[in-house]
């Protein structure tokens, strides 16, 4: 490991060293693989040989598999992406630009009003109340036509009119439903997102929308959570493989049904041009749905860990951040600069970074993953000299980019451009 550590690969030139430039290299030819190896991580070490921690990378020999799987399991279905999982204009761009993806979800209303700038079709998944954007949204004729709002009642609508009034062009509206399973009424299996879970729900909130000249309603949205984001084998066998595949199935079986009756019901009143479903966890019971015209998804391009446990695919690893190691305090422990970098959702051993490379190093249990060091043990730390890097994946996607300027796209062992993160570009949005 410790060799060469300090030589930067002379493919690369000093700019992009310094993770500010674009290089531009040839691109080698090289098999791709579904599962991590030592040739992977070798392969990003040489590749950033001259940068030191913490350095995002993202594999694209990974990721374009990952972007090819999704069309396949997705089978015609359109793909909007969405960007909260992947936090980087340039790799939105690439997946864009491939066949079977159309559109953006975005998760701010700051986000899609930067995108669009230069994207079309933004549909932000998730309702708003920036003030201050809603009126430059309703002074902007152009991005009125390319951004559509997400509404789950009367109240956030009204919030909106309030800030729009008389706007350019009528605001483009879709209407967001609950797609969580609830047994027995008190039993929620699935995300709490709307409070619009009926047809009766449904064509309330849409005849206020319809009814009004300053909005248009055209699409619909049911995120099925319980499905897209369960995993199949959770750490622990905590709840057991086989009630995940029972509730997995009745929840498949009552979103559809639920569903597939909001969306005629809603037809009735308004011409819609979108309904939209899924995620990355749940792209082939989505497409079953004959109601659904789209699927979201984004986690699957980079493959982050908290994807490993399916059953029904298998994602690339794409992206990684190696940590620099700093020091070395007891035989068998070094520590690295940083880490702790800890995934969103509810606390628990799945959301934390995993140390991937060199194989054979965990956490300190008394310490875990630090805010500026994280002490690691195991067999493969007597291989480690100082300055050395330990590869990690997140447990989210998008995520790691919030910690994170730009990233190092690879291919084979080199760097081929380096693509700075909406951090990167100044934006914070969430």
């Amino acid at each position: 490991m410790a060799a060469g550590r300090n030589s930067c690969p002379k493919d690369v030139d000093a700019g992009a060293a310094r993770g500010i430039d674009t290089c531009v290299v040839v691109k080698p030819s090289i098999q791709r693989s579904h599962h991590l190896s030592a040739q992977q991580h070798e392969r990003l070490d040489r590749a950033t040989a001259c940068l030191d921690g913490p350095v995002g990378v993202v594999d694209l020999q990974a990721f374009d598999a990952n972007t090819d799987d999704l069309v396949r399991r997705a089978a015609g279905t359109p793909i909007r992406v969405a960007s909260k999982s992947v936090r980087c204009r340039a790799l939105i761009d690439r997946v864009l630009a491939r066949e079977g993806y159309e559109g953006i979800l975005a998760f701010t209303l700051a986000e899609a009003l930067w995108l669009a700038e230069t994207h079309y079709d933004i549909v932000i998944g998730y309702p708003t109340a920036d003030r201050a954007g809603l009126a430059a949204l309703a002074n902007d004729e152009e991005k009125l036509a390319r951004i559509t709002l997400m509404v789950d009642s009367a109240e956030g609508l009204a919030l909106v009119k309030a800030e729009i009034g008389t706007p350019a062009a009528p605001v483009r509206v879709a209407i967001d439903l609950d797609a969580a399973l609830v047994i027995a009424h008190r039993i929620w299996f699935g995300a709490r997102r709307s409070p619009v879970r009926t047809p009766e729900d449904a064509v309330a909130l849409a005849r206020i929308v319809a009814e009004d000249p300053a909005f248009q309603l055209v699409g619909l949205m049911a995120y099925e959570g319980q499905v897209a984001g369960a995993v199949d084998r959770p750490l622990g066998g905590n709840p057991p493989a086989a009630v995940i595949r029972r509730m997995k199935r009745a929840a498949i079986a009552e979103i559809a049904e639920r569903r597939g009756k909001i969306v005629a019901a809603v037809r009735s009143l308004a011409d819609l041009e979108f309904v939209n479903g899924g995620g990355t966890g749940s792209i082939e019971s989505t497409r079953a749905d004959l109601s659904v015209t789209e699927i979201a998804a984004g986690s699957g391009l980079y493959g982050p860990t908290l994807f490993d446990r399916y059953d029904a695919f298998t994602p690339h690893p794409a992206a990684y951040f190696g940590l620099s190691v700093v020091r070395r305090p007891a035989a068998g422990i070094v520590t690295v600069a940083g880490g702790g970098w800890i995934a969103s959702g509810p606390p628990g051993h799945d959301r934390v970074p995993t140390p991937t490379y060199p194989f054979g190093l965990e956490y300190v249990g008394t310490e875990g993953a630090g805010e500026v060091q994280t002490p690691l043990r195991g067999h493969a730390a007597a291989q480690l000299a100082i300055g050395d890097k330990v590869w990690f994946r997140h447990a989210k996607a998008g995520e790691v980019c919030e910690r994170l300027d730009v990233l190092q796209l690879i291919e084979g062992d080199s760097i081929i451009t380096v693509a700075p993160t909406y951090r990167g570009e100044g934006q914070t949005f969430l």
